[in-house]
């Protein structure tokens, strides 16, 4: 309840505050007055003070230089997502330059440059083009993996189909020869070869292209792992005969002579006509002329290895021929190079090529050759075939076949079944035509193949 006194009271404060502060001066009968905090006007009206509107005046932002803020704060924004942009390229250009030339990319430019090697047969792809052909190489690429990298499958702009080899470090002592093999490897041209087409050194590890192959690998129908489509004893001649003459290619009618050093029937793959071509040039050396051996750490596959190699270490031309006794005889029997045999429950492993052997000496071939070997070959084909095997089985490399003589007798074998067979068609396959496996497929529409390259 308001009293009379109390509105007395609040109407004082209102006419208080409203009236100046004055402070009178000696001089000249002189007053100066000031509104009070809080308060503006004119102390020398009337009504001289009223109360100020601390929100209102000074502080007011028009619409435009919101605008403008706003804007500048948007640029400055854009100006910095751009240089971390600018800053991110630059340094993935300066390690693509690292990495190139750590990967021997400076000195196969100076090969690429001389005179000796012809320079449109390798194709230098830069690592943004195999990232888009292998979806950033995903997991559900992978061809295969083995001792030297990973293999994905990818899709080239052009549309064709590659398996690009993801090498793991290269041994910089090694990049001399890397990068030799590199040039050698594009000028091979066979049919039954699977053509190197170029590679990527500006990665962290070098990366390889070849041509894809879509069939699968010899020992995936071997073994059985493929049983749509048995291999038939025609067929079987046809692709020894296949390996035999790109091997002969390689080590002497090459530009220069190269030792494959892991002949295997896991890298030899076969195209959508079942044409055997070799890969997995990893741990392939080539060598001079005059060099008859190359003296080197043990590489290979067990089971496949040569005995004389296994021992001193050096590897001939001879070595490659027992590895493709070995596929010889694994073709005639369908049997793994090892297997595990128990004997009063223990495990043991026994070779294939010393079983095939001691299975001959015993005149117990016919015991181990394959069913449909048996069926479809005649008793003549079968001994020629085992006894060539053998030779090239020999413990004492001296007293192997040469890869040449093996294709002259094979193809022999392969003209007394058919004579329409041209020899020449079979050992002069130096004229590479392009794959029909290498074409414009849909990656997706493609069945995974385990291969090695």
């Amino acid at each position: 309840m308001t009293t009379v006194k109390d509105s007395e009271e609040k109407q004082t404060r209102v006419v208080t505050t409203q009236h100046p502060l004055c402070n009178s001066y000696d001089y000249g009968n002189t007053m100066i007055c000031a509104c009070r905090p809080g308060m503006e006007g004119n102390p020398y009206l009337l009504q001289p003070c009223q109360d100020m509107d601390e929100c209102k005046g000074s502080n007011e932002c028009g619409v435009g230089d919101v605008c403008l803020g706003a804007f500048a704060g948007v640029w400055l924004l854009l100006i910095g997502a751009w240089l971390v942009h600018k800053i991110v390229k630059i340094k993935k250009t300066i390690a693509r330059k690292k990495f190139f030339k750590r990967n021997g990319g400076l000195l196969l430019e100076q090969q690429l440059s001389s005179s000796e090697v012809n320079v449109d047969k390798i194709k230098l792809f830069n690592s943004k083009e195999l990232e888009k052909a292998t979806n950033n190489f995903s997991i559900d690429r992978i061809l295969g993996q083995g001792g030297q990298g990973t293999v994905y499958k990818g899709m080239l702009a052009d549309g064709r189909i590659v398996a690009v080899k993801k090498s793991k470090m290269v041994d910089t002592s090694m990049l001399s020869d890397f990068i030799n093999e590199i040039v050698i490897l594009s000028q091979i041209k066979h049919r039954n070869v699977v053509q190197f087409m170029g590679c990527c050194l500006e990665t962290e590890v070098p990366l390889l292209v070849y041509e894809f192959i879509s069939n699968g690998t010899l020992s995936q129908y071997i073994q059985g792992q493929i049983k749509e489509f048995p291999l038939t004893w025609e067929m079987r001649l046809q692709i020894a005969t296949e390996v035999a003459g790109a091997l002969s290619y390689l080590h002497g009618a090459a530009s220069v002579p190269i030792y494959h050093r892991d002949i295997k029937s896991a890298n030899i793959l076969l195209d959508r006509k079942y044409r055997a071509k070799i890969a997995d040039f990893g741990t392939s050396r080539s060598i001079s002329i005059d060099q008859t051996h190359l003296t080197t750490c043990v590489h290979g596959t067990f089971g496949y290895l040569d005995p004389e190699y296994f021992q001193s270490g050096q590897f001939t031309e001879k070595s490659d021929v027992y590895s493709f006794g070995v596929v010889l005889v694994e073709l005639l029997t369908g049997r793994k190079p090892i297997s595990a045999v128990t004997w009063s429950q223990e495990k043991e492993y026994r070779s294939l090529a010393t079983y095939f052997i001691t299975s001959m000496e015993e005149d117990r071939l016919f015991n181990i050759v394959d069913a449909r070997v048996l069926k479809e070959g005649s008793e003549t084909e079968i001994q020629v075939v085992a006894n060539l095997a053998r030779r090239c089985l020999n413990l004492n490399g001296r007293n192997r076949p040469t890869m040449r003589e093996v294709t002259s007798e094979l193809e022999a074998v392969q003209m007394s079944r058919n004579p329409s067979i041209s020899a020449q068609q079979n050992s002069d396959g130096v004229d590479f035509a392009e794959d029909d496996s290498v074409g414009h497929w849909d990656v997706e529409s493609l069945s995974e193949v385990s291969a090695s390259y």
